[in-house]
């Protein structure tokens, strides 16, 4: 443990932080440049004595958990964060499960496309984070618990809501074959993994279709280049489908975008403006936005 060199990092990256960046108010008569340390102590959950102890060279070896509390606290980049571990004397562990924190720049991008749905999704197909269009499209994901965020669960075991299967998407049968394999690849990754292996166990139980495609091993998956969701509002909507990976996560970005002036992205521009679509409501009629006068000659 290099106790000067750590003490001095985490001074500079503390020093670097707003309290508006980590969420405090800014308080009268700040003095201290960024956070001050009690701060940062709150933030990460130790005690304020340790974290000073910390800054000045003199704390022991701080364990795995208070690492992840300071670079949680201290927003630190995934380079950071291996530097401090490194520092520390105690090598960053490999992930025992998916990982679910989203970067801050990938949660910006979602936001900065108001014209296409999009989520990111773990290894294991849960959706870790989406725009208000994506919620538009496919469900208001904030508004369920995490257990029913999982779309291999959601594909093989429910609900299927007006009685479509993942939101009445053209490829539904297709996705769940390539669930499957994705699963299956994951599972072998993160082979400790209490919750991998319980969605697992789960979906076996509960699903014969699963269980007949979990036994075949197959581990390739080529995701569809469009389809078409059948949505309750507004209809069928036809998009183009793009999957960008993340490879350092183990997460994907699925964007979903239709041809321009085509009567999809009419539905989409609708859905904009209708916002989250709640799946436990009852069905409303399907129906289309009015025609522009560049689409009626079309």
């Amino acid at each position: 443990m290099d106790r000067q060199e750590m003490a001095a990092f985490l001074r500079s990256r503390r020093e670097r932080i707003s309290p508006a960046d980590a969420g405090l108010p800014r308080g009268p008569r700040r003095r201290t440049p960024g956070l001050r340390r009690e701060e940062v102590a709150q933030l990460a959950f130790i005690s304020t004595e340790y974290y000073t102890r910390l800054e000045q060279a003199r704390a022991p070896r701080p364990s795995h958990e208070v690492l992840a509390g300071l670079a949680r606290a201290l927003r630190l980049t995934d380079a950071e964060r291996d530097h401090l571990h490194h520092l520390a004397g105690a090598p960053p562990l490999p992930p025992a499960g998916p990982s679910r924190e989203v970067r801050q720049s990938i949660r910006d991008l979602l936001r900065r496309l108001p014209q296409a749905a999009a989520t990111v999704t773990s290894a294991t197909s849960e959706v870790i984070a989406w725009n208000d269009l994506a919620a538009a499209l496919m469900e208001d994901f904030s508004a369920l618990p995490r257990h029913d965020r999982n779309l291999v669960r959601r594909v093989f075991l429910g609900p299927h809501t007006h009685g479509q299967r993942l939101y009445g998407v053209s490829d539904a049968n297709e996705f769940a074959v390539q669930a499957t394999q994705r699963l299956r690849a994951a599972a072998a990754r993160y082979p400790d993994d209490p919750e991998t292996a319980e969605l697992v166990g789960e979906l076996l139980a509960g699903s014969e279709e699963f269980a007949r495609l979990w036994d075949s091993h197959d581990v390739s998956a080529d995701s569809a280049l469009s389809k078409t969701f059948q949505h309750p509002v507004v209809g069928p909507v036809t998009v183009n489908c793009d999957v960008l990976d993340i490879t350092d996560r183990d997460q994907q970005v699925v964007i979903y975008t239709a041809e321009p002036g085509s009567p999809s992205a009419e539905a989409l521009q609708l859905l904009s403006v209708i916002g989250p679509r709640h799946t436990t409501g009852p069905a409303r009629p399907a129906r289309r936005p009015s025609p522009s006068p560049q689409s009626c000659s079309t």
